[in-house]
């Protein structure tokens, strides 16, 4: 069995200081799709929660938990370079996040109902798209929705 010195572990635990920060590993998240919010049943066709903070690289499943609904991307409602998505009905659909920024969806047949949400992507230019995300006409109770989501952002310190 092969001693080292104290010089050697020294060495060894400032270079596992310094790749540490690298070994940062991305999370995944989850946004229930509900035909009823659990805790206000006035509230029908939800996402659950309908605003999240994530960071660059992390993961967000669109789980299914009642039938007939899906997780869509809004036009305009995306940072400059991020892929649009589009999940198919009553299919769970995960989306990996890596630019930062304000990202709008919806369920393709309840977007008329307020069945919309936010994720926010923390990081370096996350600013960039928010007047614009903030600017897009929304129809029917969508509107509402994204008053009161704009609303709770910023209540929350989310949009800066």
């Amino acid at each position: 069995m092969a001693l080292i010195s104290r010089r050697e572990a020294l060495l060894i635990a400032g270079g596992l200081v310094l790749v540490q920060p690298s070994l940062a590993v991305a999370a995944e998240h989850s946004v229930e799709m509900l035909n009823r919010h659990p805790d206000d049943k006035k509230k029908r066709n939800v996402f659950l929660p309908r605003i999240l903070t994530v960071q660059p690289g992390d993961t967000v499943n669109f789980v299914t938990v009642d039938r007939g609904h899906n997780s869509a991307s809004i036009d305009g409602m995306l940072p400059e370079g991020a892929e649009e998505w589009k999940g198919k009905l009553s299919k769970d659909t995960a989306v990996t996040f890596d630019k930062p920024g304000y990202y709008g969806y919806l369920c393709t047949p309840h977007y008329a109902l307020g069945m919309v949400g936010l994720i926010i992507v923390e990081g370096d230019g996350k600013l960039a798209n928010l007047e614009a995300a903030k600017a897009v006409k929304h129809r029917g109770r969508a509107r509402a929705e994204f008053e009161e989501i704009w609303a709770e952002a910023e209540a929350g310190g989310l949009l800066s």
